[in-house]
């Protein structure tokens, strides 16, 4: 099991858009959150979130390639197997089918990789650019505006209701809070 400065590391090595980093880190604060509520393993829901786009500079141009060139890397530190492997096969179904979501780890992922997205984008939008303005509120706000963020996809957050049993306000305070508290390394 990688800790979390051997992912930092891996993380830093294959990314270097600042915004990009922000995004991992920003995923990997919430996971944490997540597996506090939902009795998972902090270090790995956190190492999962900021791994889980760790080659996305390298395979944006070829979706197919993506968590696929991660997986290579862990590989190379002989990690083949485990929660960790499964979840990043499962990340990115959509084009390479390796493994399907299975459990409450993977399931946050997928629910909060796009609510990060969503809440930066609500504070990028305030006049101060300040998550520390931000509220579940806000949030809400913008979430009904179809307009708003359109590539974020919604149905995807949505999910936390039925695959972690956690309604959509509180999901959205868990992850807001966290990023609150993170605010000067998230940039915002």
């Amino acid at each position: 099991m990688l800790n979390r400065e051997q992912a930092l590391k891996l993380l830093h090595q294959h990314t270097q858009n600042q915004n990009l980093r922000r995004h991992m880190y920003a995923v990997g604060y919430v996971m944490r959150a997540l597996a506090e509520k939902l009795n998972g393993n902090p270090n790995e829901w956190e190492i999962l979130g900021l791994l889980h786009d760790a080659d996305w500079e390298e395979t944006k141009d070829d979706p197919s390639k993506h968590t696929v060139r991660t997986l290579g890397w862990l590989k190379e530190l002989k990690m083949t197997k485990g929660p960790l492997v499964h979840a990043l096969m499962s990340h990115n179904t959509k084009w390479t089918r390796s493994a399907e979501l299975e459990g409450s780890m993977e399931w946050a992922l997928e629910t909060c990789d796009e609510l990060t997205r969503f809440i930066v984008a609500v504070a990028l939008v305030r006049p101060d650019k300040k998550l520390s303005t931000v509220t579940v509120k806000s949030v809400l706000k913008k979430w009904k505006i179809k307009e708003f963020a359109k590539a974020v996809d919604r149905s995807q957050i949505g999910q936390c209701v039925e695959k972690l049993k956690i309604p959509l306000n509180e999901f959205i305070q868990i992850a807001l809070t966290t990023m609150q508290q993170h605010s000067e390394e998230l940039g915002l």
